[in-house]
């Protein structure tokens, strides 16, 4: 069975000529060489019958399928990580992830901010304490020098009150160091390393302390130098209201602390008034003091700073304000503004203090206590203003930060509840999309068309089912384009199956006027056979008589393509070997087959005549593709579950195993009508005939080379009544055949085309002459 089913599962009609490619080529040149044939006469459309026959009349250009052209520009999915294949979810997550981590990034600055913020405060509030630590140490300091100025410049140190303040100092001083321990902790964290660095420079200008004790006003008529020694430990106490300032941003804070700066200022300096009038005046109102031109321009340079720093401290804290705040010392107090008065004049001039009344130092000291005591329950007041003021601003930056972090947690539970409702309701209508398209295409639409090829469109349900996504957004009109192709395609597939049935129904109509046409013909030709007696001339007669019989199965081969099974059909069942005799008479070459070993067996009547033409397709391609001096051999094998199988075996060179596989699939699945059918008619209609009765055929290599080709006929095709015993000669090998048996083998097969019996005796008799040789 060599040359068959070749180029993609198909045959030539004829062998090709020398010179040809392809393994068709090279199987059929020698073949064709050796047994040229007869030329073809009529029958190009499928000239021998065999699989794979082409009808395409010779000169013409079949006409093929439009060729698809690939789609412009770039082809595939492209990376994994592009955008453009991230799932929809991902970039609905990315998309809302842009602003929810930008209010998330703000909002956490906004709380860091607050945080820091309280952070400040409470420093400030450290530092509040420790600067009212300071401020009593500076204060101490102010008493201790102001009250030992007189004492100490009259040599009088057995004076009780000295000690007494020195003592007060000491205490302050010990407090003061003790605080100075929580700013050393902050400092530690990060913090107030400025301040810290203070703190140890005044902790180690308070180790000179005790120097400036031993010598304080011992110089006599040099009282500015114990003053200025007590200034500089006081004014450095002082600045930390300074750094106070520098551990805060908020302005109001700032300004409070450089308010507090000013005024502490100014105290100090009518402090160091006092101390120098004190250390000028006598211990008695018997005499008039004695103040040195050094110490008056020092203590007259700190009375214009007072009034400097004062200013300064109104400006900063604000004119009205700060008017009512020193009400206490500037209006309605006349110790104070005698002393005042008296300070004046006293440091106006040279000699300034023999102008004045005889006064002592203790009365002196005295009376401009009262003002620095005024001055010092305003700088406390200010002192507690600041504190409360950094624990209102702590606690309002404490409840921005909370409100803050309440906004950021509700901004993320609507982002994340609005991104899943949002991305629920898009995943949900693409989901249902793509859930929708691929059952459409992988199951909907190829069932439907295979229901509208196999049955009559009208009676086929063509409703398209929608996809059910009826949203005016991007992904609802998708799908209703989706819905439109999909009710285009039905329709496209219902036309096609019309026009299939169309075709169909040609061919129908062309097959049996042929059909009725060959009838006719073949019944002239019996007429003319049976009244000539010239061998030559009833010779041709049996030639014409197989021309038209195998003319007929062509027309045969019209109706298995449009579906239709045959007109007639044999009612009884028929015996096996009748059937393969009534076979290998549609053969051109008949007489090179030959039947071995036939089961006795009978065929069920309904398959008789597509049994018939199937086995006579693969005889008639067995003699064409195997050389002319060999012989193509059928045997039969009843199985013991009631199953026969039939093998024809060739002497071919045999098919490649890839071409084996592809005929087979063909012979198993038959494709779609179309054009390039009638190029493989042979293989078509074999693989039709089977497929409408169960029959399984498939090509394997011969041991011997070749091909072989297995039929196996199911338990309800090979099911006929009682088996006849087998009779001698039966089976037998056949030798070359001449007309007679030609004719008579005609004769057999008509009458089984015809049907409504066994087959007759002449037919019998025909066909036992194409057995016996």
């Amino acid at each position: 069975m060599q040359g068959r089913f070749k180029r993609d599962g198909s045959a030539s009609a004829e062998p090709e000529p020398h010179g040809g490619t392809g393994p068709m080529a090279g199987s059929s040149s020698p073949q064709h060489a050796q047994n040229p044939g007869p030329a073809p006469t009529g029958d190009a459309g499928d000239r021998s019958g065999r699989p794979g026959a082409s009808a395409t009349p010779p000169g013409t250009t079949p006409p093929t399928a439009p060729v698809v052209k690939p789609p412009k520009g770039p082809s595939g999915p492209g990376s994994r990580i592009a955008l453009r294949n991230w799932r929809i979810s991902t970039r609905l997550v990315s998309l809302l992830a842009l602003p929810v981590v930008a209010a998330t990034t703000l909002g956490a600055l906004r709380i860091n901010e607050s945080m820091e913020d309280m952070q400040q405060l409470d420093n400030m509030k450290l530092l509040t304490e420790m600067t009212k630590q300071a401020t009593e140490l500076a204060a101490a300091l102010q008493d201790e020098r102001d009250q030992s100025a007189g004492p100490l410049a009259h040599k009088s140190t057995s004076d009780y009150t000295v000690a007494g303040y020195r003592t007060r100092t000491d205490r302050a001083k010990t407090n003061f160091l003790k605080a100075s321990d929580a700013i050393d902790k902050a400092s530690n964290e990060g913090n107030l390393q400025g301040v810290r660095d203070s703190v140890i420079g005044i902790a180690r200008d308070l180790n000179n302390l005790g120097t400036i004790r031993q010598s304080a006003f011992s110089a006599e008529g040099n009282a500015t130098q114990t003053v200025e020694a007590y200034h500089r430990l006081i004014t450095h106490l002082l600045d930390l209201s300074q750094d106070m300032a520098q551990a805060t941003s908020n302005p109001e804070m700032i300004q409070r602390t450089r308010a507090l700066a000013a005024f502490s200022s100014a105290k100090e300096y009518a402090s160091v008034q006092r101390a120098i009038i004190a250390a000028a005046l006598p211990a008695n109102n018997t005499t008039f003091g004695d103040l040195s031109e050094n110490d008056r321009a020092y203590a007259q340079s700190a009375l214009d700073t007072e009034a400097s720093e004062t200013a300064t401290f109104e400006a900063i804290y604000g004119n009205e304000r700060a008017a009512e705040l020193l009400k206490p010392i500037t209006k309605g107090n006349p110790t104070i503004e005698a002393t005042d008065l008296y300070a004046s004049r006293a440091l106006s001039g040279k000699d300034g203090l023999k102008k004045l009344d005889k006064r002592s130092y203790r009365d002196w000291v005295d009376d401009s206590s009262t003002k620095i005591q005024q001055m010092k329950n305003i700088e406390h007041q200010l002192l507690d203003e600041m504190e409360q003021k950094a624990r209102a601003l702590r606690a309002e930056s404490e409840r921005e930060a909370i409100i803050s972090g309440a906004l950021i947690l509700l901004v993320l539970g609507v982002s994340l509840v609005g991104a899943f409702v949002v991305a629920r309701s898009m995943i949900r209508s693409l989901r249902r999309l793509e859930e929708t398209a691929t059952k459409v295409a992988s199951e909907r639409l190829p069932e439907l068309v295979k229901q509208l090829s196999e049955s009559d469109p009208q009676d086929v349900d063509t409703s398209v089912e929608s996809v059910g996504v009826h949203s005016r957004d991007e992904i609802g009109r998708v799908a209703a384009a989706f819905d439109d192709v999909h009710r285009e395609a039905v329709r496209l597939a219902a036309e096609q199956a019309l026009l299939r049935g169309n075709v169909n129904a040609m061919f129908t109509n062309l097959s049996r006027r042929s059909q009725g046409l060959i009838q006719r013909q073949l019944s002239l030709i019996s007429e003319l056979e049976s009244r000539e007696a010239d061998p030559d001339q009833l010779s041709s007669l049996f030639k014409l008589d197989h021309l038209a019989t195998r003319m007929r199965r062509n027309g045969e081969n019209l109706l298995v393509l449009a579906g239709e099974e045959p007109g007639r059909r044999w009612t009884r069942p028929v015996p096996l070997v009748d059937v393969l005799r009534a076979a290998a008479s549609e053969v051109e070459q008949y007489e090179r087959i030959e039947l071995a070993s036939v089961p006795a067996t009978e065929v069920a009547g309904r398959v008789v005549n597509d049994l018939v033409h199937l086995l006579a397709e693969l005889l008639e391609n067995a003699t064409s593709f195997s050389s002319p001096q060999t012989k193509v051999k059928v045997t039969g094998h009843a199985l013991p579950d009631g199953r026969v199988l039939i093998e024809i075996h060739d002497t071919g060179i045999g098919l490649s195993p890839e071409d084996l596989a592809a005929i087979n699939e063909r012979l198993a699945s038959p494709p779609t009508v179309d054009v390039s059918v009638s190029r493989r008619m042979g293989l078509f209609v074999v693989g039709r005939l089977s497929q409408r009765h169960g029959i399984r055929i498939q090509l394997r290599p011969s041991d011997s080379g070749g091909t072989t080709a297995l039929v196996m006929l199911p338990v309800d095709v090979a099911q006929g009544g009682k088996k006849p015993p087998a009779k001698p000669g039966q089976g037998g090998s056949g030798g070359p055949a001449a007309a007679q048996a030609a004719a008579g083998a005609a004769a057999a097969r008509r009458q089984a085309q015809q049907g409504g019996g066994a087959l007759g005796a002449g037919a019998a008799a025909g066909a036992g002459r194409l057995g016996a040789g």
